[in-house]
């Protein structure tokens, strides 16, 4: 399985920006899909995750201004940002876990099985 990040860049405050993952290698409907983001000197945290089937869960950070949707033709899963603000830089990584992920674990970085290798945001005036 390979996933493809793009859609990173700059952008000011305030501003949106979306970011894609096109999954290929394996049945893309299979797999949960999740985006987590690593800032400079932090670790990588959870940003999104949507299930197989359906469910989509928010780090608290970015629920009301963040996205997630998923396209099962393209084999892409989205991540569209609004409202960004600096604390959302960092680079983004999109991941996929097996379907059969229970959603607590979602949020987890070692639920998730193949790693795309992460596409740069900046945010700044």
């Amino acid at each position: 399985v390979q996933l493809q990040a793009s859609g990173g860049g700059a952008v000011q405050p305030g501003g949106p920006l979306r970011l894609s993952c096109v999954v290929s290698g394996r049945t893309f409907s299979s797999y949960s899909m999740g985006w987590f983001r690593q800032a400079p000197g932090k670790e990588r945290e959870f940003v999104a995750a949507i299930r197989s089937g359906a469910g989509t869960y928010y780090a608290d950070s970015v629920k009301g201004r963040f996205t997630i949707s998923r396209d099962k033709a393209k084999s892409t899963v989205y991540l569209q940002m609004n409202r960004l603000n600096p604390e959302d830089t960092g680079v983004y990584y999109c991941a996929a876990a097996p379907g059969t992920t229970l959603s607590s674990l979602l949020r987890q970085s070692n639920s998730y099985l193949y790693w795309g290798q992460g596409t740069q945001v900046t945010v700044s005036s």
